[in-house]
């Protein structure tokens, strides 16, 4: 599995993920929808997912709060109120979404159209008690769900070939590519060679082809 970014960032990223999200919910007095909606359209999230230090580690909550306001072109409070460490629902949210995010290496947006933020909100109840890899187990299994395509076989959708077309493109032979999209194989133990011809092939990267473990 590749993850987002380095670990070492990965407290810092959930704490400030969690206090955004209590922060625009429970002190500004939004829906958590549309907070999420806000972040997601920010360019925070691309930051976030590509393990941006400014972002994940080198801004507090509430500064990362306000960035997704201004980018959405809302009005933000004139003072910075420095929150206690409040661990709401909303908190918990967003501590639970950095984690997956990070474990998974997927885009938030992915992840939402796949498992909407009030899902996950829902699962507070009795997650919130457990180790998070737990949660993350729970959350793979709607994900797979939602999206029981491979990501190879989207992303062959998505150029237009057929398995016989990719497999010509690429070197890869029919009966390999069948067997990672019915998961007969992992596609993540595969030859460093073959994914690089496949993603070549399908003009993305080879993490873009990786399975969720």
């Amino acid at each position: 599995m590749i993850h987002a970014y380095d670990k070492s960032y990965l407290s810092n990223a959930q704490k400030n993920l969690a206090c955004m999200l209590d922060y625009l919910v429970n002190e500004l007095d939004n829906s958590i929808e549309d907070a999420w909606k806000w972040f997601l359209s920010s360019k925070a999230a691309i930051q976030f997912e590509q393990g941006d230090c400014s972002v994940i580690a080198g801004k507090s909550g509430i500064e990362l709060a306000y960035a997704v306001l201004e980018d959405a072109g809302k009005e933000r409070p004139d003072m910075i109120k420095m929150l206690p460490y409040n661990r709401s629902r909303e908190y918990w949210t967003g501590w639970a979404i950095a984690y997956y995010q990070w474990e998974t290496g997927l885009p938030f947006a992915e992840i939402e159209e796949a498992i909407p933020i009030q899902e996950i909100y829902m699962l507070y109840e009795p997650y919130h008690e457990m180790d998070i890899r737990q949660l993350t187990d729970r959350l793979n299994e709607l994900y797979h769900e939602a999206k029981p395509d491979t990501r190879l076989k989207t992303a062959r959708g998505i150029a237009g070939l057929s398995q016989s077309e990719l497999a010509e493109i690429s070197g890869v032979s029919v009966r390999t590519i069948q067997q990672y999209e019915q998961r007969q194989k992992s596609i993540n133990r595969a030859k460093a060679e073959t994914l690089l011809r496949l993603a070549r092939a399908l003009c993305c990267d080879m993490e873009d082809l990786m399975e969720m473990v």
